[in-house]
Formats: structure tokens, sequence, C-alpha cells
């Protein structure tokens, strides 16, 4: 399998922001096909340049003199797009980009592009507010994968609830590619080298070097840390906690440092992108609880157990689907879940403008309608609930005085999201 895709950002990059005026900032982990990314955009401009921080004769060009870099290095020309690759790493490098950006002549198109999240450089004094937007590129997903996904949450939740779009229905080639295409995912992950080669000793040769690339290179610049051997054990204690709920004291005591040092680490392996943690839902559940969250990691590779690799592998759609919806205007979308005192408990409550709006359990085979729905959505109105499960099952959908459920396959619920 070849990797020919254009990924589902990119005519969303060009039509909210650069032709627009606006520079787009693209974040996301490493690896993710950030860099692809710019020289797509570049590929359907004759007159593209593109820039990345880690070339010398760049750094020095920067240095000496920024504006220079918005000429193209083979023509000398002024480029019509300017890609600057790993950029945040310059000192002052907002300011800089500001004084480039505000001296324009003409219109220009500028991306910014970077492994780590781009508004926790503050070395730059000066804002860049209302002069950009910023887009968050994920791993690739099963609609992505498929081109089957709706931009439009409206629409998304419309098929998702079709009760005609069945696997068992119609099982059909798209069908199988769907299932192929899922369990390529769950084996190999949304990033794509990995997932193109999928080849087993490839794919652990890769995560263990995107893993010390993150922690000697990544994190050395943005911290500065010199405990570089503790946070690698640190990572390799995460991967247990995905999926429950995570508190930081067992960390603390396996590690033997301070409360306040392990929620730093934690604190800089999420701007790096290599976890993240979801929040309970607490406004109007008195009994829910209101602290501990849930871990999950952008690489569900490095996830052994199979409950928690599906469970993390749901988690990293909908975490895309909520950045996707909310990067391109549709609203404000969040992902959390549901737990109260009694444990109850539902993995997963996409929010929208801070609205329940869908519920997700995930199940690796059980298809009886989980009585946590119920629990809640007696306390809290939510539209739309579903319950997914790893294995292919006959979709069911129906509407009760709550609102609209389904229970269905990953595949059957995957391919509508981003």
């Amino acid at each position: 399998m070849q990797n020919t895709h254009s990924r589902y950002i990119l005519k969303f990059i060009e039509s909210l922001a650069l032709t627009r005026n606006k520079m787009a900032f693209i974040s996301g982990p490493r690896q993710v096909g950030k860099t692809t990314l710019g020289k797509q955009l570049i590929g359907q401009s004759d007159r593209g340049q593109y820039w990345n921080w880690d070339e010398l004769e760049f750094r020095k060009l920067w240095v000496k003199s920024p504006s220079k870099s918005l000429f193209h290095s083979k023509t000398q020309s002024l480029a019509h797009l300017v890609v600057y690759d790993e950029i945040h790493k310059a000192k002052n490098w907002k300011r800089t980009l500001k004084g480039i950006f505000d001296t324009l002549e003409t219109p220009m198109q500028i991306v910014v592009t970077g492994s780590a999240r781009l508004n926790v450089y503050k070395k730059g004094g000066d804002s860049l507010m209302g002069r950009y937007l910023h887009f968050r590129l994920h791993p690739f997903s099963l609609g992505e994968l498929t081109g089957h996904f709706a931009t439009d949450p409206a629409q998304a939740i419309y098929e998702i609830f079709d009760d005609q779009n069945s696997l068992l229905e119609n099982k059909n080639l798209s069908d199988a590619t769907c299932e192929s295409n899922f369990h390529r995912l769950l084996q190999f992950g949304g990033f794509p080298e990995p997932f193109f080669e999928a080849d087993e000793e490839i794919s652990r040769i890769w995560q263990r070097g995107r893993i010390e690339k993150i922690v000697r290179e990544d994190l050395r610049d943005l911290s500065r840390l010199p405990e570089l051997s503790q946070i690698e054990m640190l990572i390799a204690l995460l991967e247990e906690k995905v999926g429950g709920l995570f508190t930081l004291a067992s960390l603390r005591e396996d590690l033997e440092v301070a409360h306040t040092t392990v929620q730093r680490w934690l604190n800089y392996l999420n701007q790096l992108y290599y976890c993240y943690e979801i929040k309970p839902y607490s406004k109007f559940l008195v009994r829910s609880l209101k602290k501990e969250g849930k871990l999950f990691l952008w690489n569900w590779v490095e996830v052994h157990n199979a409950s928690n690799r599906f469970e993390n592998l749901i988690a990293g759609h909908l975490l895309k689907a909520c950045h996707f919806w909310t990067d391109i205007g549709k609203g404000n979308f969040s992902l959390q879940f549901l737990r109260d005192k009694e444990k109850n408990e539902i993995d997963f409550l996409i929010t929208l403008d801070k609205k329940p709006w869908l519920a997700v359990e995930a199940k690796l085979a059980d298809t009886n309608w989980s009585p946590a729905f119920l629990a809640f959505r007696k306390r809290i109105q939510i539209p739309f609930s579903v319950q997914v499960t790893k294995n292919v099952c006959e979709k069911k959908i129906w509407k009760d005085r709550y609102g609209q459920c389904g229970i269905m396959s990953a595949c059957d619920f995957l391919k509508h999201l981003p």
C-alpha cells in the first residue's frame, strides 16, 4: 500500500486560512505527516518555498535577515507560499514572524508547522492573535482512509444512525476494505510510516525511534530537563494506565519523585503530543467524579492490552473528530467521559458548546446495551448514544424518550468520523 493520500485538512487550510490572507499553524505529533502536508501545499504552487529549522543554512538566514526567507532559494524571486517547519525552536520566533507578516507589501501565504503545541513556545513577546488559524493534524483514521467521513457533524450523526447502513446487510468490497483498514489501524496505528509498511519489526523499530526522539530531542528543546532517563521510565509506565482512572500518586511512588515533578513531566509529554488526558463531565451531575481523568496515548499501538488498545483507538478517532470540527468552525467540541460515585461509567462523551452531544461506550464483543447509558441519560440529556464493538455485529438503531441509540461495529461507526 502506498501513501498517496492528500490529508483530510488540506483543503480547509487553503479555504479558511491561506485564501483569506491568514497564516496557517499546523501542529501535531512527531512523524504524523506535517512535513508531507506542507510540501503538498507547496506542490500546488509553482512559487513555493519550504524551510526547515534543522537546516543550518536556514538558521543562518533567519538570524541574519529573516525577511529574505520570503524569497525562493533558487530563483530569488518573492515566493507565493512559504512553509516554516519547526520554526518554533527559534528564539523569539513569534515576534520575528509577526514582524515579517505585518510588513508584507503584498499578501503572501505562510504556513508554520511544529511537532510541539505551537502555543507553548512563548519566547516571542508579541502575540500573533488574529493573524493565523491553528489546525491540528492527527494520525490516519478509518474515515480518512476510506474517504467516507462527513466534514459536517450533523451529517456524520445522520449517517451513523442510518439503519440501512450495515456491514452485514451489504457485504461488498468497500465494507471489506473498511474492515481491513480497521484491523490494520488497530495493529500498526495511524502514523503513516508504520501503517503503510504494515510490518511488525519495522513498527517496533519505528516506535522505539519515535520515543527516543521525543525524549532526547523534542523534550530537550522544549524544557531543558536533565532527568531524561527518568522520563523514559515514566513513558514505560504510562502504557499500563491507559483507559483507567488516572492519578499521579502511583507514578510518583514508582519514580520516587515529587507530585509536582510528575505533573510537570506529564504536561511536557502532553505538549509534545505523546499522551493526552480526558476529564470527566461534571456539569449537572452532583455525584460525578470531578478530578480523576483518563489517560490515552497518541500511538495506541504502544498499548498491549487488547481491550485498552481498542478503547485508545476509539479515543483517538473521537479526539480527531473534536479537533477537526472545532478547527474548521463547526462548533466547540470537547472529548470527556462520564462516571459517578456509584461507578457507573460511559467511556466517552463528546460535548458541543459545553452541552452533552454524543455518548460512546467501547466494548470488545458485548452487544448487550450497557445499563450505564440509562443511569446517565435519566439525569442529563444526551441526544445521541452509541455502543461500539470491535467485532462485526448487526447494526441496531432505535429511538427512545431520551434520544437516539445504536449498537454497531467499530467499522460502522468510525468510517463516518474525520
